[in-house]
């Protein structure tokens, strides 16, 4: 009886590791709340920030819609990279990967 006790204890203990290393080893994939800003480095950092209405206004300025879905990379160093996505093919496996 204390063997299966322990047994459904430790299994209860590694799903919860489990989930904490996938959360850590995948990141959170989440969508931008309204008026976020995310900026991604060529190193593979990102950061986001909700801008106040007067820097908000300055960079849509600057900003242009997305077209279509759009898919970013990072290497074995960890240097980021954007993937052409202008295919039929390309954006077919972009949204499914978004889905």
């Amino acid at each position: 009886m204390n063997s299966i006790k322990l047994a459904v204890i430790a299994g209860f203990v590694g799903l919860s590791a489990s989930q904490a290393f996938a959360e850590d080893a995948m990141g959170t994939m989440t969508m931008m709340k309204a008026g976020q800003v995310t900026a991604i480095m060529s190193e593979g950092h990102m950061g986001t920030m909700t801008p106040d209405a007067k820097m908000s206004a300055e960079m849509m300025k600057m900003a242009k819609p997305i077209k279509h879905c759009m898919m970013m990379m990072t290497d074995a160093k960890g240097k980021a990279f954007m993937i052409d996505t202008s295919t039929k093919k390309a954006q077919a496996e972009c949204e499914k990967m978004a889905m």
